[in-house]
């Protein structure tokens, strides 16, 4: 019984042991391969792809990537965060490290999709509703005026904000330009009109003027079915008012010349 006794113990303590030895040579795994990464894998190049209206300079200083710096200790959500917001004109970015020493930097801009006056002066905004630069009228020519519309304490960089009781057209506005954006309109348009109460009306194609509900309407749909009859279906001579009012409901899309 004593013997048998002594050799459990003796399993007991060979078992403790090659816990204890397996818990170490991870442990020395990690050690190693944090100390070669902080020795190895350290930022030498920068590649920024995508951009046309800033410098690759502009981004990587607006990441605040430097030589030297630990690709695995690199920060890349907030250096994507940094480059968007101090860089208004860029939509999107992805960072993605190229080992062993290089970091690509992607970016997506955007352009500017309208403009409207508050405080004096004239902001641009992209299609989803970012103030992109503050300018003044010569710096928005050829980009549609919105009216109806009073922007609240506006800065480059941030959303368009409203007075509460204009809410509801702004939320018409802002899902009415990604339709816009979504179908390739955005160049075609010359106005958005928010003065009425429940009608949105925007100049297009240089010879019409689309009439839309101004809130409750898939937006999505009318552009597109306006887009298609004016590529497909309506005369290059034809202008007028193009009422979309009825389209969804009832299937019509009537064009009434201007008089």
């Amino acid at each position: 019984m004593a013997a048998r006794n002594k050799r459990r113990g003796r399993h007991r303590g060979r078992g403790r042991f090659g816990f204890l030895y397996v818990v170490l040579s991870a442990a020395a795994v990690l050690a190693a391969i944090v100390l070669g990464s902080a020795v190895f894998f350290r930022v030498e190049t920068v590649q920024v792809t995508g951009q046309s209206r800033y410098t690759a300079e502009q981004i990587i200083e607006a990441a605040e990537v430097e030589q030297g710096d630990n690709l695995f200790a690199l920060d890349r959500v907030k250096a994507s965060k940094q480059i968007i917001s101090r860089l208004p004109y860029v939509d999107s970015v992805s960072i993605t490290r190229r080992l062993p020493d290089g970091l690509n930097i992607a970016v997506t801009e955007c352009t500017g999709a309208a403009a409207i006056e508050g405080e004096g002066v004239w902001w641009i905004l992209n299609a989803g509703g970012k103030f992109v630069e503050r300018t003044d009228a010569a710096g928005v020519a050829g980009l549609p005026p919105i009216t109806g519309l009073t922007p609240v304490a506006p800065m480059v960089g941030s959303r368009l904000e409203v007075p509460e009781e204009q809410t509801i057209k702004l939320e018409s506005l802002m899902a009415l330009l990604q339709a816009i954006n979504k179908y390739g309109m955005t160049a075609q348009v010359q106005s958005y009109d928010l003065t009425a109460v429940n009608v949105i009306e925007a100049g297009y194609a240089g010879r019409f003027t689309l009439k839309m509900p101004m809130s409750g309407a898939d937006y999505d749909y009318l552009m597109n079915a306006a887009d298609r009859a004016v590529k497909e279906k309506l005369d290059e001579s034809t202008s007028g008012v193009m009422d979309l009012s009825r389209l969804e409901s009832e299937g019509i899309l009537n064009v009434i010349p201007y008089s």
